[in-house]
């Protein structure tokens, strides 16, 4: 099959375009023909090694193991392993990637536990634009930042793939919304739900005075202490991402800030939940929330799409589409 790859780290020039082996299945995976694959801040980071500690993942200290980047496909199911009870050829399907494997492929393997049936009311890019950013936000609004209904709870970086999701399911959460985001996204985010809307080019939300009961703040580039002085007595910080001086800081400086009852910083980092692939499934069938779409790469323009994303101002999600339906035969 015909895959994009890397084999070192670096800039989007390191990947290119190569014959490798269809993945091969283990008992509870299925494989999957790629229709469609969305690009995430992840895959950015794996590439480029940044931060370092991506590097202490089972990729390579100096040099990645030959990689596939792309985690979040949407397909039709080839064929599946001897143990998959929940899918069989034919099937249409989102979901995330085995570890193995890679979306910017013809066919990729997928653990069965990462799978669920795509929505009828949504195309394979739609559909491929939903699982790590969706589940990002929803464990990070959910779990780690407790929200309940009738808070103020701030996004900063609402304009991207996790932000356009947090917006959304905050509002489903019954909560007040505030977005930051920059001067051309403002009416986005407002059609998905923010009702209050900060320019962070004009304002710095940190300093105007007002506090939230809970910030979600998706690569927001700022200390820590900041952030804290924008919270309630109660309140909670979830960082999602951010460079390797906030990450430490989260790490080492973030328990040392919160405190038992009153103000809790914190970060999130996406767990693989078919449970919550599911809850989004159906509040995208009901169409609760829905993929914000930045733009459309065909595969053969595969390699531009990580150019957009290392350039830094995607808004909701980039995709690329591998295979039509036209092109597969159905």
């Amino acid at each position: 099959m015909k895959a994009v790859i890397y084999e070192k780290y670096g800039p989007p020039d390191v990947l290119h375009l190569k014959d490798v082996e269809k993945p091969v299945l283990l008992d509870d995976e299925v494989l999957i023909r790629v229709h469609a694959v969305s690009v995430n801040a992840y895959d950015w980071h794996l590439m480029r090694a940044t931060p370092f500690l991506v590097r202490l993942m089972g990729t390579g200290l100096f040099n990645p193991k030959p990689t596939i980047p792309g985690v979040d496909i949407a397909g039709r199911v080839e064929a599946v392993g001897r143990a998959v009870k929940h899918f069989q050829p034919g099937d249409e399907v989102f979901g995330a990637v085995a570890r193995n494997s890679g979306g910017f492929a013809e066919y990729a393997a997928a653990s069965e536990r990462g799978l669920v049936l795509k929505p009828a009311n949504l195309s394979f890019e739609q559909a491929a634009a939903v699982p790590m950013a969706g589940i990002t936000a929803l464990q990070g609004l959910r779990d780690a930042g407790q929200i309940q209904p009738g808070q103020k709870v701030l996004i900063n970086g609402a304009s991207g793939g996790v932000g356009t999701f947090a917006v959304q399911l905050a509002r489903y959460f019954g909560a007040e919304v505030t977005a930051v985001c920059s001067t051309d996204n403002m009416e986005m985010v407002r059609y998905l739900g923010a009702e209050y809307v900060i320019d962070y080019s004009k304002e710095d939300f940190t300093q105007n005075g007002k506090q939230y009961d809970l910030i979600l703040a998706v690569n927001g580039y700022r200390p820590l202490s900041a952030y804290r002085n924008a919270l309630t007595s109660e309140g909670s910080y979830v960082m999602v991402g951010g460079t390797n001086s906030q990450i430490f800081q989260a790490m080492l400086l973030g328990p040392f800030m919160s405190n038992r009852r009153g103000r809790r910083i914190g970060g999130v980092s996406a767990k693989r939940s078919r449970k919550d692939l599911l809850i989004l499934k159906e509040l995208l069938e009901t169409g609760k929330i829905i993929p914000v779409i930045d733009r459309y790469f065909p595969f053969k323009r595969a390699i531009d799409a990580m150019r957009y994303i290392d350039a830094g101002h995607a808004s909701g999600k980039v995709v690329v589409t591998v295979t039509t339906i036209a092109q597969s035969g159905k």
